[in-house]
This record gives structure tokens, C-alpha cells and sequence, in this order.
């Protein structure tokens, strides 16, 4: 760089400078711009976390001025290169004179609105139409029975998402068609950013995994935003699905953000409809057939009953002995509900299934233990009157062959008052 410095900057000097890289600079400018929109949120997001006190509000204001500053610099230098730019074929001396701005704007000046305006105009219906298209494509695929809120947020959602895309693509184009016009060659342009995309393509293969997956996502419907999944081993509520992440908050509070490269399989438990499923258990000395019309009769209770009955969308009914278990018989029941309400219908179901099992004398079992306490050899060397085989301690009939041990024969046959 050729300063003249003689007291003072030789401005003219400056600006030879100033035009021959004027592309680079009005490029880095533009990287600088983004990196500040995009940083913004985070830097706030940040802060906010730190609290409330005084000294984190001076460094919010702080952070404000500095970031306010930084943009008015950065369009101004962006301002600057493109006027370098646009008088390059004049030289780096030329004078801005009305004869030369309308010569310039004739020749190159309404190309390059015409190009902004198509490009603007091409944004604004991409951005009306995509709605109804996004809508329409989802009617098309069978989804017209979901809600119509959930059906809002989905459009919402896709039609965002599908705008976003369009416009950088749009600009993009005008950008280089712009370039183009005002006399650079864009050329060098494409081939440095082809090689960047390659860079940047295997230094960010996680990152562009995850769009991908989650672009599928969105477009399959796997899940929503308020739905209840399990992804990743992780089941919570989905308060938030992007392209690149899905954020949970299960039933601790606890809020996991997972990459959605990460999700091979996701379970969604509130899509369309759900279910009350779970397995009875009673004594093997009930009545089955008795116990499955009790089962019954609780579930057409609750679907009749005025707060409940909404919630239901199928009666909890008994499929019949789903397993022999160690301590009980268990009979299989379900039920379809609306989505979101199967959890709190089990537990009002199992509510009322144990009211009425203790009003019809139905007993649900629990594991039984029994303890044996040790005595004597001489004592549990009794033998058995009938069969001669040593008895059990503390038992009252043999365990070979039943008979009534000695004990026993003699307390029965003992007078009743004892004398």
C-alpha cells in the first residue's frame, strides 16, 4: 500500500487503494454484517442468562452501543466500495459530475433496478404463495383430518422455512447479476466460493447432517412442536424443531437440546389419536369372567362420565388374560383417547378399578413371602405318624403325604374346655 505521508494521509493515494480492493473489502464488509445479524441474538440470549442486576444491564447497554456502531461503520464501508466499484471504469480520480451519473445510470443504472425489482417482486410472491402451496401439498397427502391448529402451525413452520431458502437464493442471483453489470467479473467470485462451499462442506459435515435431517422431519411430519416424543433415548415434550436441533423438556423440567443428525428413531405418543393400555392384575381364586365385567363397566362409567367422556375416544375395555403372573392373573385393557390425555385417564382408571374391586371384594394380589424361623433338630425331626418321614417345623400336616402330625391329632381330641 502507497501512503503518501507528508503531515497527512494522501487521500488520493487512500483511494487507490481503496478501489482496487474494493471487492474484497465490500465482500469481508457484507461476512461482517451477517456475522453481527446472526451473533445478535446469541449475545443477548447470553446476557439474559447472567440475570438481572445492575451490572449485567450496563453491559447489555454497552453491548447495544458497541453493536450499533459496529453496523453504521459497516455500511458506510459497504456504501463506500460499491461507489469505488461503480466508478472503476472512470479511474480512481474520476469526478462525480450529473452528466456522468446520467450516463452511468442510463447504461447500467435501470439494469440494476430492474434487477432489484424483479428480485424484490420474486421475494414478495414466493412469500404469498408458498403458504397456499405448502397447504394445498399437505391436503393432497391426507392430512386434512388433523387439527386446524396443528395444520396452522405446520404451514407456519414449512412455508417459514421454504421462504428463507428462496430469498437467499434469490439474492444470491441478484447479487451476481448486479456484480456482473457493474463491471466485475464474477468469475474469480464463483470459483472462490465453489472452494469455500467444498471447505466449508467437510468442515461442517455434522452441521449439514443435521439440516438434512431435519428438513425430513419437517416435511414428514414426524413430530410438532407440543407434541410429547422420544428421540435420541430422551422423552419430553417438543417445545421447539428447527433444521438443525429438536429441544425436549421432560417431566424433571429439564430441557435437552438434541442435533437432529442424531435421531434414528423418533416415537411420537400424541399423533392423531393415543392410548390407555395397561394390565390388571387380580387373585387366581377370582372369577374372571366376573372381574372383565366389573373391568368393563368402569370403562363405559368413564366414557359416560361429563368431564372425562370428552377425553375418550374409545371405552377402556378388557381384551381377556393377557399373562399368568407370579402372584396374579392379568387382564389386558385398552382404550383409545384423545392426544395428550392418556396419562392422566390411566390414573383416574386405575382410580376407579380399585374403588370397584373393594366394593365387588376382588382381591388384587401382591407378592406373598414366607418366613421360616429355624428350630431345633430334634423337634423338626419328628417323624410323621402315617408315612414316617420327617415333618416340618411349625406345620400341621405332613409335607409328604398330608396326614395330621401328632400335635395336631392331640389337640383335636383334647376336650374343648381344656380339663
Amino acid at each position: 500500500m502507497a501512503f503518501a505521508v507528508t503531515g497527512s494521509i494522501d487521500l488520493v493515494s487512500l483511494w487507490q487503494w481503496f478501489s482496487a480492493h474494493s471487492i474484497w473489502i465490500l465482500m469481508g464488509s457484507a461476512l461482517a454484517l451477517a456475522i453481527l445479524v446472526f451473533g445478535r441474538p446469541r449475545l443477548q440470549t447470553w446476557i439474559q442468562e447472567r440475570g438481572y442486576s445492575t451490572r449485567v444491564q450496563r453491559l447489555q447497554r454497552l453491548c447495544d452501543a458497541v453493536i450499533a456502531v459496529l453496523d453504521t461503520l459497516i455500511l458506510l464501508i459497504i456504501g463506500a466500495a460499491a461507489v469505488a466499484l461503480t466508478l472503476a471504469r472512470e479511474g480512481p480520480e474520476a469526478v462525480i459530475t450529473p452528466e456522468s451519473i446520467k450516463v452511468w445510470f442510463l447504461s447500467h443504472g435501470l439494469i440494476i433496478l430492474l434487477i432489484a425489482a424483479i428480485a424484490y417482486l420474486l421475494f414478495r410472491l414466493v412469500r404469498t404463495v408458498m403458504p397456499g402451496v405448502v397447504e394445498s401439498s399437505m391436503s393432497s397427502r391426507g392430512r386434512g383430518r388433523k387439527a386446524k391448529e396443528d395444520l396452522a402451525r405446520r404451514v407456519q413452520t414449512l412455508s417459514g422455512m421454504l421462504t428463507t431458502l428462496a430469498a437467499i437464493i434469490i439474492a444470491v442471483i441478484a447479487v451476481f447479476m448486479i456484480l456482473g453489470e457493474i463491471g466485475v467479473d464474477v468469475t474469480p467470485l464463483l470459483a472462490t466460493a465453489g472452494v469455500a462451499g467444498i471447505a466449508i462442506g467437510f468442515g461442517a459435515q455434522s452441521l449439514i447432517r443435521d439440516m438434512i435431517a431435519g428438513l425430513f422431519i419437517l416435511m414428514e411430519d414426524q413430530y410438532n412442536k407440543g407434541d410429547v416424543v422420544k428421540v435420541a433415548g430422551i422423552a419430553g415434550l417438543v417445545e421447539d424443531v428447527t433444521l438443525k436441533r429438536t429441544v425436549l423438556r421432560d417431566l424433571d423440567g429439564i430441557v435437552h437440546s438434541i442435533p437432529n443428525g442424531e435421531i434414528k428413531a423418533a416415537s411420537n405418543y400424541t399423533k392423531v389419536y393415543s392410548r390407555l393400555h395397561l394390565d390388571v392384575p387380580v387373585a387366581y381364586g377370582e372369577d374372571l369372567e366376573h372381574v372383565i365385567r366389573v373391568i368393563n363397566r368402569v370403562g363405559e362409567e368413564m366414557a359416560k362420565d361429563p368431564f372425562w367422556g370428552p377425553k375418550i375416544r374409545t371405552a377402556p375395555q378388557s381384551l381377556g388374560v393377557n399373562r399368568f403372573g407370579e402372584s396374579g392373573i392379568e387382564i389386558k385393557v385398552l382404550g383409545d383417547t384423545k392426544p395428550m390425555t392418556q396419562w392422566e385417564l390411566t390414573r383416574e382408571f386405575r382410580l376407579r378399578i380399585k374403588k370397584a374391586f373393594d366394593k365387588e371384594h376382588i382381591e388384587i394380589p401382591w407378592p406373598h413371602v414366607k418366613l421360616y424361623y429355624g428350630q431345633s433338630e430334634a423337634v423338626s425331626q419328628t417323624p410323621c405318624p402315617a408315612c414316617q418321614s420327617a415333618s416340618i417345623p411349625g406345620g400341621r400336616f405332613c409335607a409328604q403325604c398330608g396326614s395330621p402330625l401328632k400335635q395336631d391329632i392331640a389337640g383335636l381330641q383334647q376336650p374343648p374346655n381344656g380339663s
